[in-house]
């Protein structure tokens, strides 16, 4: 099989990103993770382009010796020495120098005529292979250029000892078809390309860095250069890990080697998100939080039955520990149950269809049902004694200038009774009422309110510590209104102390 080679070039072109600088210290942990990664290429920087890049290229020419170091040169002479100034410690060093081709850059960027650039192409690549015998020439704005004036450019370049062309889509302008002709046009017309590796660079300002890519590949290009997490310029690169991926998964289309320890895409991705501050999107292909996350009912079930039937990847191939069954409101019966038994509970048909009839009303107020809130909805519903007292309906009125008043319906013993009442404030209220409906003399002696899980939407759970006649009770409510959850708390240990002064007979 042929190998297709690939070249992150996240320390050059995705620190470009927006907000992405990092540095000396946070550049050598992600070379040193993409080491790990075992990609073919890590293009280091741009040495000429400031001190810190100068160091970092340099310093990780020194110390990554596992894999080929590229920095990037513009096409004067002053460049390419300062590049290979920080290469030259480098195991396998790779000058990487670039000009632009179209039309566009050479009247309004470069201001030189197509002969004037087409020698200094030359010219450039033959000054840096005195320095070392892997040299990359890339045409900028390739995809935007006279496809006849870019064969002979490129052709230019091989002459002068380029042994890799790179062929990118500086601004992203290209769609698939276009890219796959133009590709098959430079293999036919430049009479030396054999000499040389063809390489592709996609930028995403139409979303197909990726799609690109891949059918540039298809048409003869055997090296990829890509991003992690698919940061860069603008929109940013073609992603390196769903290129990896469809190119693993998809083997018998793309009948192709790849080189990269997949099960580092995640930690490479969590660490550049980490350094950067870039989060990565949840529906992110590959690396996002719900790559691999499933909460349609009808998917989980088919899931628990057998992954492949939702699942063209398995998580752990990506460094993912595994599938995540993410309950909500579109979650059935069977990833409940499942998720139940991980929790460690063994519940019977009754408590389970009980549980899960809770957990359906919490998982309409919320986006996601996590295993705290599970536990909350067990212990809350299940794992209570046999209630004197049920909370029936709470309404509650506070405000700023308003005196908090409480309505409260309890059922005792088959039936309901209503009282309202005023407090301190709304919880206040709430017990006062409560109290009077009960009958109940106990004394509140502790009242805690902790949030189950993050977010605004959070449950909230309430412990109380309630005292009567020498017996003292703990109980417990948990609902994503704070009010409900501190009124059921207040309930469950007034049931509970009534079970305990049936027992002792007080």
């Amino acid at each position: 099989m042929e190998k297709i080679r690939i070249f992150d070039t996240t320390l050059r072109d995705g620190e470009q990103s927006p907000g992405a600088s990092m540095n000396l210290d946070e550049k050598m942990m992600l070379a040193r993770q993409l080491e790990r990664l075992k990609v073919d290429v890590i293009e280091a920087g741009f040495p000429s382009s400031s001190p810190g890049d100068f160091e970092s290229v340099k310093r990780i020419a020194q110390e990554v010796q596992e894999t080929q170091i590229a920095g990037l040169s513009r096409t004067t002479p002053g460049d390419i020495d300062r590049a290979w100034e920080a290469l030259k410690y480098a195991r396998n060093p790779l000058i990487h120098v670039f000009i632009a081709t179209s039309d566009i850059h050479l009247q309004y960027k470069l201001r030189k005529s197509r002969e004037e650039v087409l020698e200094e192409a030359g010219r450039a690549v033959a000054y840096a292979k005195r320095h070392t015998q892997e040299v990359e020439f890339s045409a900028e704005d390739a995809t935007r250029s006279d496809p006849e004036y870019l064969a002979r450019v490129v052709e230019a370049a091989i002459e002068a000892g380029a042994t890799i062309v790179n062929i990118p889509d500086t601004v992203g302008y290209i769609i698939p078809t276009e890219y796959g002709k133009l590709i098959t046009f430079l293999r036919q017309k430049v009479k030396n390309i054999h000499k040389a590796i063809l390489s592709i660079h996609c930028h995403n300002d139409l979303g197909m860095a990726v799609a690109n890519s891949l059918t540039a590949v298809e048409s003869g290009a055997r090296q990829i250069e890509c991003t992690i997490n698919g940061i860069g310029e603008r929109a940013g690169n073609a992603s390196l890990e769903e290129i990896v991926m469809a190119l693993k998964t998809r083997r018998d289309f793309f009948s192709y080697q790849v080189g990269v320890v997949t099960e580092q895409i995640y930690p490479a991705s969590r660490l550049l998100s980490g350094i950067t501050g870039i989060l990565v999107p949840p529906n992110k292909a590959i690396v996002g939080a719900n790559a691999f996350a499933h909460e349609a009912g009808i998917h989980q079930d088919g899931i628990l039955k057998e992954k492949t039937t939702y699942e063209i990847m398995r998580p752990e191939s990506v460094g993912i520990s595994q599938s995540t069954l993410v309950l909500g409101k579109h979650s059935g019966r069977h990833a409940f149950r499942e998720k139940i038994k991980t929790l460690g509970y063994e519940l019977s048909e009754a408590h389970l269809n009980q549980a899960f009839q809770r957990f359906k009303e919490v998982a309409d107020k919320k986006k996601q049902v996590f295993d705290e809130d599970l536990e909350a909805i067990i212990a809350d519903e299940i794992l209570r004694i046999p209630d004197l007292f049920k909370l029936v309906n709470l309404n509650v009125v506070s405000g700023s200038v308003t005196v908090p008043t409480a309505t409260v319906q309890i059922e005792i013993g088959g039936k309901l009774y209503q009282e309202a009442g005023f407090g301190d404030g709304p919880v206040d209220a709430a017990y006062k009422t409560i109290s009077k409906i009960t009958k109940t003399k106990s004394h509140l002696l502790k009242f805690l309110v902790n949030a189950i899980t993050g977010g605004t939407d959070a449950q909230g759970e309430v412990t109380v510590i309630l005292e009567e006649e020498g017996i003292r009770v703990t109980g417990q409510g948990a609902h994503t209104d704070i009010i409900i959850a501190a009124a059921k708390a207040y309930i469950n240990g007034l049931n509970k102390l009534e079970h305990q002064k049936r027992i002792k007979g007080v």
